[in-house]
């Protein structure tokens, strides 16, 4: 089994890792700690003390922090659980008639202004962005990832987490609370 060593998987993440190494690594089998390898990589490079569990993007990380999992972004920025999507606390930029969408689409590129949307999620906290999502009109954010951490620790690496928790999507929780409680009904006179 081939072993590659920290600085290759560091270029290899900056992008400058030589071609020929590249298509090595991609064909020798994955070296047992590539992942904590990788994680040791992205946890040098963030200015926060949290661990981080789980890369989602480049940007936003799963991290554990005061016995919660929450995902955070590079700048330290917190979306809150894991379990809910962290687009619900994005700021979002929407590209919802002909004259925005001709910003980053060509001619007849150009989706119907009628059906599509595109939206363009944005961390609060240091303005990077952070997702781009062509959707249907009415569509809701759609949740691209939601891992199932205890699983991935106690079944792929071989040590589960010490916190086991369960494994579900908590969105439409969060969506359900942001609903105002229903105005009392009239009272009938007798």
């Amino acid at each position: 089994m081939a072993e590659f060593h920290k600085s290759d998987v560091e270029k290899l993440l900056d992008g400058v890792l030589p071609w020929p190494a590249v298509q090595d690594m991609m064909r020798s089998p994955k070296d047992p700690d590539r992942f904590d390898k990788y994680v040791e990589i992205l946890q040098s490079r963030v200015p926060w003390p949290e661990r981080i569990l789980l890369p989602l993007t480049p940007a936003l990380f799963i991290v554990a922090k005061d016995g919660a999992r929450i995902v955070k972004c590079r700048c330290g920025h917190e979306f809150g659980d894991y379990r809910v999507n962290w687009k619900l606390a994005a700021l979002i930029h929407v590209r919802a008639d002909e004259a925005s969408l001709r910003e980053v689409y060509r001619g007849r590129e150009t989706p119907d202004p009628a059906w599509i949307q595109v939206r363009e999620y944005v961390c609060p906290g240091c303005g990077s962005q952070l997702e781009v999502e062509a959707v249907p009109r009415g569509c809701p954010p759609d949740f691209e990832f939601l891992p199932d951490l205890d699983s991935f620790y106690r079944d792929w690496l071989g040590r589960p987490l010490p916190d086991a928790q369960a494994f579900e999507d908590r969105t439409l929780e969060v969506v359900r609370s942001w609903r105002r409680d229903p105005a009392p009904a009239p009272r009938r006179k007798a």
